[in-house]
């Protein structure tokens, strides 16, 4: 008797994406009847933004890499409309899979609408009410046509309930992003590469900024700059920057940054520039930070699970167990009011072996979320009897 599979076609863009398929992908793999195949968008394209990420996370290579490139909402939306639409008859793929809320995410979801293939969403229900957002766009629309729909926290499943979402169709699995984690703190917590490059465990802060919101007006991105100027007068500021922020910062012109090579040991004050970081580095900087500031969704939730202190600068969250449950505040985008909160961190200090053994992470948030997503797929899929002999 021929042993039946599903094909699962997995889609990603963006450097988010990676950190939350890789775990999917390992777990399907010790399926004999699954059937996971990876297509890449390109949304991010580059080593440091994309390459690095699948060597570090031991992602395989994309079956499909459609090449899309930067662009506009609506050009990267459209491109994967059309490259992935006239892949996927091709693939006759048995259920995709999508993760995440980026512009890739969305197209995927349309494409498998409209082929009425089963469409699965991992972080669906995150809701910032906040439709200025193209995240929440994307996150809205790609809920609206899945069928399964695998929740990080309670609060999201909530959120479709009150959509109107059938129950039966959402799980409440934890978060595949802490399945990375989990492997990678092993990593980085027996070695000590960042204690010969970076400055000493909790006598530092970082620093991330990329929403357009917070870096295209040169007037908003310069005040909340020599904000973080401020801050950095008294402890070293690590800012790995986005290329999209890199080019608003060259625009702006005159940022009092210092350049890190990565190499040479940071000893004083001021914000220190690098590159974009590979995921190994960032968790070894997040794990040992006195602070973590942050318009990242994907860094509010790791700093949670980390229990280092986390200011959003953002006016919401559509991650609230971060801060009911963690140690992130949502702090708005006053820059006297980031400094005023980033200093009262830093005067209360934080004891990093005490935070490590009695930090209680949110509930799933267990290294165990990809298991339970598998466990959901397969039963879907079988149940649906669609497979194909191999």
């Amino acid at each position: 008797m021929n042993q039946r599979t599903y094909r699962i076609l997995s889609v990603v863009g963006a450097r988010p994406n990676l950190m939350k398929i890789a775990p999917l992908i390992t777990e399907m793999r010790r399926f004999d009847d699954l059937c996971p195949m990876l297509v890449h968008t390109g949304q991010h394209y580059d080593y440091a933004m994309s390459g690095v990420f699948f060597d570090q996370l031991r992602l395989p290579e994309p079956d499909y890499t459609l090449g899309i490139g930067s662009g506009t909402h609506h050009y990267q939306t459209a491109e994967v409309l059309r490259r992935l639409g006239e892949l996927v008859p091709q693939v006759e793929p048995d259920l995709m899979l999508v993760v995440g809320d980026v512009n890739s995410t969305m197209g995927a979801a349309l494409v498998a609408a409209k082929e009425r293939i089963p469409l699965a969403h991992v972080e669906a229900g995150l809701r910032s009410s906040d439709r200025t957002m193209p995240e929440e766009i994307n996150r809205v629309v790609t809920d609206a046509v899945s069928d399964l729909l695998f929740t990080t926290e309670e609060a999201a499943s909530a959120n479709l309930l009150r959509e109107g979402v059938a129950a039966e169709k959402i799980s409440f699995v934890g978060n595949v992003m802490i399945d990375s984690l989990v492997e990678a703190l092993r990593v980085v917590r027996s070695s000590d590469a960042v204690t010969q490059t970076g400055p000493p465990p909790g006598g530092y802060v970082v620093l991330t900024l990329h929403r357009p919101s917070n870096v295209d007006s040169p007037e908003r991105l310069r005040a909340t700059l020599d904000a973080i100027a401020e801050i950095a007068r008294d402890v070293p500021v690590i800012f790995p920057v986005h290329p999209r922020t890199e080019a608003k910062i060259a625009e702006v012109g005159s940022i009092p940054l210092k350049a890190w090579d990565g190499c040479s040991a940071i000893s004083q004050s001021g914000i220190w520039k690098l590159p974009p970081a590979s995921y190994l580095d960032f968790v070894s900087w997040m794990d040992r930070a006195a602070l973590v500031i942050t318009d990242s969704g994907g860094i509010q939730e790791e700093t949670t699970y980390l229990g280092v202190p986390c200011l959003t600068f953002r006016d919401s969250t559509e991650r609230p167990v971060t801060v009911t449950h963690g140690t992130n505040r949502v702090v708005g985008t006053d820059p006297v009011r980031l400094i005023q909160e980033a200093k009262a961190v830093l005067r209360r200090g934080t004891d990093l072996s005490r935070r490590v053994r009695e930090h209680q992470p949110p509930p799933l948030w267990d290294g165990h979320a990809s298991r339970r997503i598998v466990d959901i797929l397969r039963s879907f899929l079988n149940e649906r009897g669609s497979a194909r002999p191999t």
